[in-house]
């Protein structure tokens, strides 16, 4: 559980640097507004003297103390560890690496990479069961009530707050916000299905022992099988069931052509797997 937890809360702050590092580099400076409260801190620092990194602390924080009473304690305390973290992160960039114009005049080129390092880290955030604050939390629990995914859930409660890009910044800031926002949807739900995948074996062996022994002691997984007759040779030989993650799944299979060569082997690729030694329920 430590070691679960240290690993949960290394995601979490490498999550928030990216998240900050995308916000101000490129977000900020070009003025894209793809929702959440980066885009609410963006607009009210056009119209007002304060800065959005200060916005973001003040949005971050009335919303962080939603988050802990309805997501839970664990959840919470999570929430306002990244929440704080990234309103940090973001006002030591506006601090020290103070920026008064864009990166590049390729505003295009800045879009990907605002989507790309606030998509990734926004999917480590919630791979952690967490959230950077903001409406992220609104995402949260719409996912924790509703059968709505995460990034579909962030589409909703950010689609009003990018509308408004295009009455403040005009139509070309405003068009490349909402191209920010569809595609930061589909960007975490694709990164947090990577995290998730795993490998389905399915094994016709009649070495039986040694591949169990290999899956249960060696790489820590349970495994199911059932007596199986081919039909074409009138054979009977042992089928066996398992799952593990992507970098076993390798070791597994060369483990299993060299113990059995004859062997027949089947692998698919899952998204989910919720279970014992996977994904609690």
């Amino acid at each position: 559980m430590l070691k679960k937890k240290f690993y949960d809360f290394l995601k979490m702050t490498l999550g928030c640097l990216m998240l900050a590092a995308g916000v101000y580099f490129f977000k900020i400076q070009n003025n894209f507004v793809t929702g959440g409260v980066t885009g609410i801190g963006v607009i009210l620092a056009a119209i007002t003297p304060v800065s959005p990194g200060v916005w973001i602390w003040i949005l971050n924080i009335a919303l962080l103390i939603l988050g802990f009473c309805i997501l839970g304690r664990d959840t919470g305390i999570k929430t306002v560890y990244c929440g704080m973290l990234y309103s940090a992160f973001t006002f030591f960039f506006e601090k020290y690496f103070a920026l008064t114009a864009p990166l590049t005049d390729q505003m295009f080129l800045e879009l990907i990479y605002a989507m790309l390092l606030t998509s990734i880290g926004s999917a480590l955030i919630f791979y952690s069961d967490a959230s950077s604050g903001g409406t992220d939390i609104i995402a949260l629990i719409l996912k924790k009530y509703t059968s709505i995914d995460v990034g579909r859930a962030l589409l909703i409660t950010d689609f009003a707050v990018a509308v408004s890009s295009f009455w403040l910044f005009g139509i070309k800031i405003g068009l490349y916000s909402f191209l920010g926002l569809f595609s930061k949807a589909f960007i975490v739900d694709g990164v947090i299905e990577g995290f998730n995948t795993c490998k389905y074996f399915i094994v016709i062996t009649s070495k039986k022992e040694e591949i169990k022994e290999y899956i249960i002691k060696t790489l820590h997984h349970g495994v199911t099988s059932n007596k199986v007759i081919g039909e074409y040779t009138g054979e009977e030989r042992t089928m066996l069931h398992t799952v593990c993650k992507r970098v076993e799944a390798i070791k597994l299979r060369k483990y299993i052509k060299k113990t059995d060569p004859k062997s027949f082997i089947i692998i698919t690729t899952s998204h989910e797997i919720i279970g014992r030694g996977f994904r609690s329920v």
